[in-house]
């Protein structure tokens, strides 16, 4: 077994760095999450009002729109919006955190 060398990059301040650098990662992912989400729901009742009212009211779309259909184009564009909110978010969490760094004292 290899001993523990001084300069090693597992000494307990490269851990604490490392478990700060975690959390740091955690935080962002969690924020993109909870935008992402927000977005989702908001674009969920944007879509689903419009879809659902022509669905109902034009001849077309009550002829070629069941169900299915509705569900699909509401639950696509939830999609969409969740996943490009929660990456610009985290994407901005991330270029936040790259200018601050985190100092070694606040450990």
């Amino acid at each position: 077994m290899a001993k523990n060398v001084g300069g090693s990059p597992f000494e307990s301040s490269g851990l604490a760095a490392l478990d700060q650098k975690l959390a740091m990662a955690k935080r962002c992912s969690h924020e993109g999450v909870m935008a992402g989400a927000k977005a989702a729901v908001v674009a969920s009742v944007a879509t689903a009002i419009p879809t659902i009212a022509s669905a109902r009211w034009l001849p077309w779309a009550k002829a070629n729109l069941n169900h299915t259909a509705q569900a699909l184009i509401i639950s696509t564009v939830a999609g969409a919006a969740y996943f490009i909110v929660a990456d610009k978010t985290i994407l901005a969490a991330a270029r936040r955190n790259s200018f601050n760094k985190p100092s070694t004292s606040d450990v």
